[in-house]
């Protein structure tokens, strides 16, 4: 790739409450899955770049857990993140959903603060009815006069065009930071981890997902095959139980959903084998969540 002194490179840094949208927004820009999505809240615990290369230009797009009041360590940890992205951004991307009102003024008035410009990204636009959308546009057109406000809808793709083009527009003059065949600054196992996680987020409910952790204890790629390993961890005997379910049917349908999306990504047979473990309230623990990388 040729790199001219016109090359463009930087960190554009996706940020929001939870639920908003914010790794489908990746994962379209990007037109790659890489960051896991459910319509569960808090879905998304670490910072995860997605690094988009062309000719003239390289996109880090980095993904941020939702922004929340942390009510345990897990979410303090979480909460670093958020902050970090604000602080090194070239671009900052924040979102809302068509259905949320100005319930978070600090969280924007960070944004605003921080040395970079903001994209005020209106989400969910295609959920919209009657002149709905128009009018939340006005809405926080009025409340923030000051801010570059867009219509999109990541999950239908619409307006994320305008908006790469954008993007291109503010973004700085720089050398690449990352090789041009990266995809991700994380490592196949943080993504088969984390396709995992997904459909855990996907085929439990309640508190089930949000107490389980995974992690990929080992991962050997053959010529046609990839071996993958992993541990599902809990926090309680009786989540072990539900996550393994009757006759292991359910911890069967979440290895083959798992194995379903990496064979998709990596372009090869899976063989997948999990286990699941108790590892008592390790959200609480620091350090548990430093062993969980956290």
């Amino acid at each position: 790739m040729t790199k001219t002194k016109d090359f463009k490179a930087g960190f554009v840094n996706i940020i929001g409450r939870p639920n908003v949208g914010k790794s489908t927004l990746l994962n379209a820009l990007m037109g790659e899955k890489l960051a896991i999505t459910s319509s569960k809240a808090q879905t998304t615990r670490h910072r995860m770049f997605g690094i988009l290369t062309e000719e003239n230009y390289q996109i880090v797009f980095s993904d941020t857990p939702g922004a929340i009041d942390p009510a345990y360590k897990l979410q303090e940890k979480m909460m670093g993140y958020v902050q970090t992205a604000l602080d090194d951004a070239d671009i900052i991307l924040f979102m809302v959903a068509l259905e949320d009102k100005n319930e978070y003024p600090e969280l924007i008035e960070m944004a605003q603060k921080a040395q970079a410009p903001v994209i005020f990204l209106l989400n969910k636009t295609d959920t919209s009815k009657g002149s709905q959308a128009f009018d939340k546009s006005n809405y926080w057109k009025e409340l923030y006069p000051d801010l570059e406000i867009m219509n999109i809808s990541a999950l239908e793709k619409q307006g994320t065009d305008d908006l790469l083009n954008r993007i291109l527009e503010l973004l700085p003059n720089h050398p690449a930071y990352f090789p041009e065949d990266e995809l991700t600054d994380k490592s196949e196992r943080f993504i088969c981890a984390e396709i995992i996680r997904e459909k855990i987020f996907l085929n439990y409910q309640q508190e089930i997902p949000y107490s389980s952790e995974v992690v990929v204890t080992s991962f050997k790629e053959e010529d046609k095959i990839i071996r993958i390993e992993a541990e599902i961890f809990v926090e309680r005997n009786s989540q072990k139980g539900i996550i393994i379910g009757k006759k292991a049917e359910s911890i069967k349908k979440v290895g083959t959903e798992a194995r379903k999306d990496m064979e998709a990504f990596f372009g090869k047979k899976i063989h997948l084998q999990t286990f699941v473990k108790v590892e008592k309230d390790w959200r609480k623990d620091e350090r548990k969540l430093s062993k969980f990388g956290y």
